[in-house]
């Protein structure tokens, strides 16, 4: 029997974002927004803060800055309080049973901060171009990091839900207007998986709520954004060897992993769940 799913473990999902390291021998014709968010991979938050302020100071009216900045910010926090351990991604009981944290309240305020001021900056652009794709994007990340800090630090499962639907109704609004910005198509990669992957009646009752669900059609969408994506690719790289060691298909999540340590070589952790997958029985 498939083993129940919850909907609360795509948050949980959406903080492997953190984990990938950047290669020493980045390279330098990056713009300053990738620099800053492939520092984000390498856990460097103090450096990659800098650059988006330098950019947030130089383009105000760019939501973007804000909201990386803001996932930094999110992230570092998950790493000091230790949430970035994976060992319960495949055990929902052990997730079920997660504490509630004790945020850092100097992090949470400039993390709210800079969320309000994405999506101050989102809106003004959207209230005169609907169709600002980026203002979109930022819109649809940003739901994403609320999602996440309700989950998995609060432990408000219902406040997450709510953000996961907005994260993914601002993605469907991004691919409307740019269906090459394949990283938008994370939110409804994970959401698809997760839901298709409940038990029925659950499955029933969250599309009352107005979110539906497809685990083959999710997967498909994920591996677009692994093959396709920008910012995003490594994440739904992580998030692909997640489904498929839930799915107890241990070679291609091996495979997978392995992909990420070589291409992460600073980072040991990728290390580490390929040992403990050959561990298990």
């Amino acid at each position: 029997m498939q083993k129940r799913l919850q909907p609360q473990l795509t948050i949980v999902a959406l903080l492997l974002l953190s984990l990938p390291a950047f290669a020493a021998t980045a390279s330098l014709s990056l713009t300053p927004l990738d620099h800053g968010f492939q520092l984000l991979y390498n856990l460097d938050f103090d450096h990659a803060h800098t650059i988006f302020a330098g950019w947030e100071q130089g383009h105000p009216d760019d939501p973007l800055g804000a909201t990386f900045d803001a996932a930094g910010l999110l992230f570092s926090e998950f790493h000091r309080l230790g949430v970035l351990e994976a060992q319960f991604f495949e055990d929902d009981k052990k997730f079920e049973n997660r504490a509630k944290l004790s945020p850092d309240p100097v992090t949470r305020a400039r993390f709210d901060a800079e969320i309000q001021k994405a999506q101050a900056a989102a809106r003004a652009r959207l209230a005169t171009n609907a169709k600002d794709k980026d203002a979109l994007f930022a819109m649809t990340l940003t739901s994403g990091l609320q999602a996440d800090y309700a989950a998995l630090v609060e432990k408000r499962n219902l406040a997450s839900l709510h953000y996961t639907k907005e994260a993914t109704v601002w993605a469907t609004q991004t691919l409307a207007v740019d269906h090459d910005c394949y990283d938008a198509h994370i939110a409804g990669g994970i959401s698809k998986y997760i839901i298709g992957s409940m038990a029925a009646p659950v499955r029933w009752l969250v599309r009352l709520g107005g979110v539906s669900g497809d685990k083959k059609a999710g997967i498909q969408e994920l591996q677009l954004v692994a093959d396709r994506g920008h910012y995003l690719a490594p994440f739904a790289n992580i998030l692909l060897a997640i489904a498929y060691a839930r799915d107890h298909d241990k070679p291609r999540a091996r495979e997978l992993l392995a992909s990420l340590r070589d291409q992460f070589p600073s980072n040991p952790l990728f290390a580490e769940e390929i040992a403990r997958l050959d561990s298990s029985h």
